[in-house]
Parts: structure tokens; sequence; C-alpha cells
């Protein structure tokens, strides 16, 4: 198969905002800092090195000491823990749920672009350090959208009750989830690896946080990742007067209010609240309100006054956590980050927080689309180059990629427009003639105009419908093709999770991703097995 490379742009699987975005439109230049290119770290570098306390670099290091003690922690991560102690030293971040083993394949694409750029930015800023990070979304609740795994066509599900912040939950209970993943794995060696790692991460530690960052240790511990907890009271310490603001005077609402009417051409991602925090504790998470004067936890009898919430945010700052519209802003005030690096929906909504991280005075990051890739076989790549298959044709609807390849097959012509031209060529003069005579002359013409060119219309698809059948078995290997690499019609990384690519590759899976994704390249890329 032809690796021929599609744009993000042109794939059909982004929004209209991430198209214009990647295109760099002048309208949507407002909306972030700087574009992602190479040269443009340089500034971001001198801005951030500005405007970050070295005072909070000290309480990051400590705080991520403590979380990870009885952790195996490689060479590489302790030494950028340290780094993380100079002024030199900077993050690249990217963010996710604490999807069950990983959830879909793209979180390990995620990670591995957060890496990779990382070594880039070294080669070009040698005087600078970076450091990968993983930022755990520790304190979502939307546990239907992590509580599973696809694996072979099968949905490995994990059912549980869970009412507060996900990192928190238990795991117990995971062994029988255990048991069915097995049989579907098999015997093999990547096998037996995938089996101990499950059970390790989700066995052998008492909450998801935990067997998350066990997870995503052990598969990135060499590349010297760094893993985040944001549920720490240490952490929102730093973030308590920005907290603060929000309870007082709810700036957030106010500026992401008036970005979003000025994006209101696109499909906006998120609408602020009022207040853009939750309440939690280990079974609850709920939103804060202002009613009257009175902070209130929704659907619970928990209310403050004024000088009551602010001295629980001295007291208990854990206790306070920010929605999607303030946890960006939290990760950029505790971390010397450089770049956001995530999919479209995230890039999407971080569109509309810039105007808040100016008023705040924070340095807004330089916003990444994460690598995208399609994994394909040695086998299907041969097939495609025998069915004449370019990669970028994949991205078609299959309906629309069946017609253009009929077409392209066919041993005559199936597109009429040479004689739907001759047609209206022909009407012209008719049309000329009736201008002269009677007015409803002129409407017969013009409705004999729109038959004629209706027939050709309809004989061009029964012409189509002919073809597809007398290339039936050409088309379905194409199709066939298309849906192993696009299941369900979706992309791979969607769909599919690590596991299913790992049980028959090995570490060759993570080693190859980290040898060829370009992070700074729009564009999608084919790995072949």
């Amino acid at each position: 198969m032809p690796t021929d490379c599609i744009s993000y742009q042109k794939s059909g699987y982004f929004s209209k905002l991430i198209v214009d975005y990647l295109d760099e439109k002048s309208e949507l230049k407002p909306f972030y800092n700087r574009f992602p290119k190479i040269e443009n770290f340089k500034d971001q570098i001198a801005e951030k090195q500005q405007n970050f306390p070295h005072e909070n670099r000290k309480l990051l290091v400590a705080e991520l000491e403590k979380q990870y003690l009885n952790f195996d922690i490689s060479e590489e991560t302790q030494k950028n823990i340290q780094l993380l102690k100079s002024n030199n030293a900077f993050t690249i971040t990217t963010g996710h749920q604490l999807n069950l083993f990983t959830g879909p394949l793209y979180f390990i694409y995620k990670i591995v672009s957060t890496i990779n750029l990382c070594k880039q930015l070294k080669k070009n800023y040698p005087n600078q350090d970076f450091v990968p990070v993983y930022w755990m979304a520790s304190e979502d609740h939307d546990y239907e959208e992590i509580n599973y795994f696809n694996f072979k066509n099968n949905k490995i599900q994990w059912e549980k009750e869970c009412k507060g912040p996900v990192g928190r939950l238990a795991t117990s209970g995971l062994e029988e989830l255990l048991d069915t993943f097995t049989k579907e794995l098999g015997t093999s060696e990547n096998a037996k690896y995938l089996i101990d790692l499950f059970t390790k991460s989700y066995l052998e530690h008492s909450n998801l946080a935990a067997a998350t960052r066990y997870l995503a240790n052990e598969l990135f511990k060499e590349e010297g990742l760094v893993i985040v907890d944001g549920d720490s009271a240490e952490l929102k310490k730093i973030v308590a007067p920005f907290i603060k603001e929000e309870l007082l005077h709810q700036t957030s609402f106010e500026k992401v209010t008036k970005t979003a009417t000025q994006l209101s051409e696109y499909k906006i991602q998120v609408n602020p609240r009022e207040i853009n925090l939750f309440y939690i504790e280990d079974d609850l998470r709920e939103r804060i309100l202002l009613e009257n004067g009175t902070y209130k936890v929704n659907n619970t009898t928990i209310t403050f006054t004024q000088n009551e919430i602010l001295n629980e945010l001295e007291n208990h700052p854990e206790k306070f956590s920010p929605n999607v519209i303030l946890r960006p802003l939290y990760q950029e005030v505790v971390l010397p980050n450089l770049c956001y690096i995530g999919g479209g929906g995230e890039l999407a909504y971080w569109l509309e927080l810039k105007s808040n991280f100016e008023a705040n005075n924070i340095t807004f990051p330089i916003l990444l689309l994460r690598n995208s890739v399609v994994i394909a076989t040695t086998k299907q790549a041969a097939k495609g180059s025998k069915l004449g298959i370019r990669f970028g044709e994949l991205f078609l609807n299959q309906q629309e990629l069946i017609s253009q390849k009929t077409k392209e097959v066919s041993k005559f012509s199936i597109d009429f427009t040479m004689q739907k031209e001759a047609l209206e060529n022909q009407f012209k003069e008719l049309n000329a003639i009736a201008l002269q005579t009677d007015k409803s002359f002129i409407g017969a013409v013009k409705a004999q105009e729109a038959k004629q060119i209706k027939g050709l219309e309809n004989l061009e698809k029964r012409l189509l419908k002919a073809e597809k059948r007398v290339h039936t078995e050409y088309l379905k290997q194409i199709m066939d093709l298309q849906n192993e690499l696009f299941p369900n019609q979706s992309l791979q990384e969607r769909k599919l999770n690590f596991s299913e690519f790992y049980l028959e590759y090995g570490a060759d899976l993570i080693q190859k991703l980290l040898t060829e994704l370009e992070p700074l390249k729009q564009e999608f890329k084919v790995i072949t097995f």
C-alpha cells in the first residue's frame, strides 16, 4: 500500500475549528499564544521562565517525590524530577482520563508525542531541559467513559458504583475482569506480559490513580516520563489564590463566555459555569453554586458563607477541584510548562481559555495536536498495493471510496460531465430563441433542460451501479481492507486498545512509535509491522 501521507485537515476527522487552527487562519490568532513550530519555542521558553516562580518548582518536586514513594522509578524519571528544580527545565504535558488498561490506543500516542517533542526540543535548545509529563485526570467522575476497553471486538467492562473522583476509586473486584481478559489473550510470552502488567497495575494497587501511575510508568519509565496526580493538597495550595479568585469574582465565567461568543461560528466544545469548581470527598464530586451570597454544594445540604468557604479553602484545598474550564489553569500554575499536547476535542476547549489565562497573568501554553497513527500489517500493506489503494483514500466514506475506485477500474468513463455540458450548450441556443417568443415557451425550455439533465444523472447512477456489480470481488476486497484498518468506519486509535497490538508485536510496538512519530508534523502516519 503506497504510504502517501494525508494531512489532518484533509482526513475528515477534525472539526472546522481545529482545521482552521492548523491552517493558522488569522481570525483564530487571538485565541492562542504561539503556533507549534520549533522556532516559536524560543519565545515561549523566555516568557515561561520569566513568569514561573522558582518557589513553585521546589514545591512541585517535593510533591512528585511524595507521589512516587513505593514505586519502582527509573533513573531517567528520577533525573527528570530533579531537573525540574532548575529554572532551565520545562515540561511538555499531555493529560488523559484514567481509562481502564489505557482505554483507546491514542492514550499511547499522546504520551509518545510528548516524549518525542521533548527529544526534538533538546536537540534545538541544548541549554534547556525538557521533561515529558502525563497529567492524570484523577479528579474526573465520568466513570462510564473509563470503565472499559475493547479487545478483539469484545468490550471488557468493569461494573462498579462510583460517586466521587475516579482516582480514589478502589480497585477491588477487578479479579473477575482479569479472568475474562486472560481467556482472550492466550498463552504467548506477550500475553503473559500483559496479564502480569494488568495484575500488578490493578490487583496490587488500592485505587485507580495508583494503578494508572504504575501502568503508565511501566510502559514509559525508560523514557523518563513523569506522572502528576492533581488530586493533591500540596499542589492545590499553590493554586489556592486562583481558586479564591474564582469563588469571589467568577472571572473565568466572564472571560470564557466572551470568548465563546467570539467563536460562535464554530461548535463550542464547553460552556463555562458561574463557578467552575467542584467540591470533592471520597464519595462526593458536586458543583459549587453561589446563590444569594451563600455557597452551596449541589445535591447536598452542605453550605458555606463567604468567610466559611475561604476558611475551608485555606484548611482543605484538596476539597476544591477545578472543572474542565479551570483545570488547564491549575496545570499551568503548578508546572513550568511550554506546550500542551491533546486531541482535537481538547484543543477546541483550550482555544476558549486564553483570555482567562491573561486575566490571571499565567502564560498560555503552545497547543499541539497529538500524533495520529494507523497501524497496518505487511500483509495489509501488500494487499493495498495489489488493489491500487493509496493510504489517503482509506479516509474516504466507504461508498465514496467504492464509487471512486469503480470509476478508476471501469473500461469506460462513468462521468457524464461532458455530455451534460454539451446538453447545456444546446439549451443555451433554445433559451436565446425562447427569449424572443412567448414567455410560456421559456418555461417549457427550462423544464425540458432540467428533465434531460436529470435523465443523464440517472443514467450515470445506473451505469455506476452496473459497473459495481461487474467488479464486485475487487470492491469487496477494498471494503474488507478499509474495515480492518478503520473498524466501524472510525479511526483505529479511537476503538482499539494497545494490548491487541502488543499481543502481536510486544515491546516493538512502543519502540517503533517512539522511533517514527514526529509531533510537529501535521499528518497521519501509517506504521507497518
